[in-house]
């Protein structure tokens, strides 16, 4: 199923139509892959900045707050990339909430300097994604202990030294990974460059499949994303190999570097200052801008919204955890490198972003209906009704069940290999084998693993963008198309009911994260 729409896309490849690609040449793949190039590069070095600093300060130092953050700055994964960039712009906009304010406070002079799209869409994905960095270098620095550290300042070096020269270099390839995730997301980022105009990539195949009403030049531009992602995902797999070593000294982890007060303070205010931008802010202009506009926005049309996406998710969580069931117990049945090489494939989809994988199957889909019409038209005559499989609830499950097994997988594999041989031993000198050992006797001992699994899926699910953008039927708009609309016209204020209810959805998974990791 994932390598339907990216065998689309290479193919397109191999067919190339020249008049498509004397357009795309000229007039958009110099801009969109400056562009893309410029956001994948500087979100990657400044959340590497960012989470490293945070991931330390909260694993290795001991500072007033620190209990806090060490969870609170999770909370940002809970805000999409799409939701924070228009409450951002809400925030510090020239009309914005703080720009009135200064301007109130110090006259008319006064007021923060202003951003282009390529900067405003850098900070905001940085703000976005710098978690992905955090959550796995603090595990590595909580592992290391201080006693290298200690080492270090009693030969003259200052903590911040320390952790430049000692720390970090233990702890790189956890952060290189961090990063390499980081550039995935933002090579797949559609709603957040699209508030801000900032073309790329994803926006390009969107352009060009809706406005420009080129299928073929979308899939050609997806086929380029394809390749761009291809480095990325070897990037991230090179140095997640990478990430061997073992704990400083016995214990380590569980001592911490008292900071000077002059530095504990600084510290306290480097991450509030985080903290404050990328999370509490935004979501408190997401609740002033809904106690305005909740009598007018909260009406059947938003009922019906949210209806949709959580049908969907209800529906991609079924789908995908029925896969995801059914592909571990194939795996722990026949545990050879070509079913686990199988599965591995299969769950690529999470790096593949949503505009290739909804122009893959949009394609797939369509010859599929093709050939079926023509197999139905040669069997009952040529007046036989064309059969459309486009634009239906089946395609959208397709490709979130491509883009999200990954997801679905991961706890019920982990799970699966909780379960002891002699269970499945034991069930079968019984006479329970087969599809009815996995319903009878797994299903029942994976219910944790099961729900974990339908709840991240669900949650993904309601915050996803373009793959329900490029492949909903006809009038299915959810809560998240319904804000990327009202944000496309500039409503932002009538755009935060729909974006304040997928944001208390995400904090559900967040908060089940920072449980399971303290």
């Amino acid at each position: 199923m994932t390598a339907t729409p990216l065998a689309v896309a290479v193919a397109s490849l191999f067919s190339p139509d020249p008049a498509i690609w004397a357009h795309l040449a000229e007039h958009v793949l110099p801009r969109v892959l400056v562009n893309t190039l410029w956001l994948v590069l500087a979100v990657s070095a400044l959340t590497a900045v960012i989470g490293a600093s945070l991931a330390w300060l909260t694993a290795a130092c001991e500072f007033p707050g620190r209990r806090f953050f060490n969870w609170a700055l999770l909370l940002p994964l809970a805000v999409p990339g799409y939701v924070l960039a228009f409450a951002l712009a809400g925030l510090f906009e020239y009309t914005g909430t703080v720009q009135t304010a200064l301007r109130d406070a110090f006259g008319d002079g006064a007021g923060l300097p202003g951003l282009g799209a390529r900067a405003a869409s850098i900070v905001t994905l940085t703000l976005a994604l710098f978690p992905y960095v955090y959550l796995i270098s603090r595990h590595a620095f909580a592992t290391q202990g201080v006693r290298g550290l200690e080492v270090a300042q009693s030969v003259g070096m200052t903590p911040a030294q320390g952790f430049r020269r000692v720390a970090l270099p233990m702890a790189r390839p956890w952060v290189a990974a961090g990063v390499a995730l980081v550039a995935m997301e933002t090579l797949a980022d559609f709603g957040t460059v699209s508030v801000f105009n900032y073309d790329t990539f994803t926006t390009a195949i969107y352009q060009a499949w809706f406005s420009l009403f080129s299928l073929d030049a979308a899939l050609q531009l997806a086929s380029v994303l394809v390749l761009l992602v291809a480095v990325a995902v070897v990037t991230e797999r090179r140095f997640r190999g990478r990430a061997r070593f073992e704990a400083v000294g016995s214990g380590g982890g569980r001592r911490r570097l008292h900071l000077a007060p002059r530095a504990a303070w600084l510290a306290t205010g480097y991450c509030s200052l985080v903290f404050l931008v990328a999370f509490l802010l935004p979501v408190l202009q997401l609740v002033a801008w809904t106690v305005q506009t909740f009598a007018a926005e909260f009406d059947p049309r938003y009922l019906a919204f949210a209806g949709r996406s959580v049908f969907l998710g209800l529906a991609a969580a079924l789908v995908i955890v029925t896969l995801a069931l059914l592909l571990a117990y194939a795996v722990r049945m026949r545990p050879e490198p070509l079913a686990a090489g199988f599965a591995r494939a299969a769950t690529l989809g999470y790096a593949i972003p949503g505009a290739v994988l909804a122009v893959g199957f949009f394609v797939a889909v369509v010859g599929l209906g093709d050939g079926i019409t023509a197999a139905a038209r040669a069997l009952l005559g040529p007046g036989t009704a064309p059969v459309v499989l486009t634009g239906t609830v089946v395609t959208m499950l397709l490709a979130y069940a491509a883009r999200f097994l990954a997801v679905g997988h991961g706890p019920v594999e982990s799970a699966m290999q909780r379960i002891r041989p002699s269970l499945d031993d034991a069930a079968r000198g019984m006479g329970v084998a087969g599809l009815r050992l996995l319903g009878r006797v797994h299903v029942p001992i994976l219910g944790t693993g099961i729900a974990t699994a339908a709840l991240l899926v669900f949650v993904d699910v309601m915050k996803e963008l373009p793959i329900t953008l490029m492949t909903r039927p006809f009038g299915w708009d959810t809560l998240s198309v319904r804000v990327f609309q009202l944000t496309s016209e500039g409503h932002w204020e009538r755009a935060s009911v729909s974006a304040l209810s997928i944001v208390l959805v995400g904090l559900i998974p967040v908060l089940l994260l920072n449980r399971r990791s303290g």
